[in-house]
């Protein structure tokens, strides 16, 4: 498991008795590297959404976790955010709460000339993705060629 994976494990496990006591949901772990620096990110959600007093209070009693594990050997910063709308559909709580719901496609590579596609969530298993467009033909992906999966939205 690379490093990387380990973190965003072993602070899921950390982070995951706050949440649920708090009473909301951890939606994704991410430990990232944006312009030179590393960032720890924890996303969390309710229903009726996410406030900024929430991201603080999860914040605050997670930090002290932090100083005392000590686990994590870069400097980083720790965040704790919405998921936001363009949500992304990564573990199986995702994809099943997601069922009925138009989602985008990004594949890596392009499939019949095109590497985005949007439709209705119409099924999922451990290795595809299922989707159906409104003409009712379906379009099933291999997840090992999705690049990204989300709640599509619309302005």
């Amino acid at each position: 498991m690379a490093r990387r994976e380990e973190y965003e494990q072993k602070t899921e496990t950390l982070l995951e008795p706050i949440i649920t006591r708090l009473g909301f949901e951890l939606v994704d772990v991410e430990y990232v590297k944006e312009g030179g620096q590393w960032y720890l990110r924890a996303y969390i959600d309710k229903p009726g959404g996410i406030t900024v007093d929430d991201c603080e209070a999860v914040s605050r009693e997670f930090s002290d976790i932090l100083d005392e594990k000590d686990y994590i050997e870069d400097s980083y910063i720790f965040e704790v955010s919405s998921p936001g709308l363009g949500r992304p559909l990564k573990k199986e709580k995702d994809f099943k709460r997601s069922l009925g719901e138009e989602v985008e496609v990004r594949t890596y590579r392009a499939i019949d000339h095109q590497k985005e596609f949007i439709g209705i969530l119409d099924g999922y298993d451990k290795d595809t993705v299922t989707i159906a467009y409104e003409d009712g033909e379906k379009q099933t992906f291999e997840k090992k060629e999705i690049a990204l999966i989300r709640l599509a939205f619309d302005f």
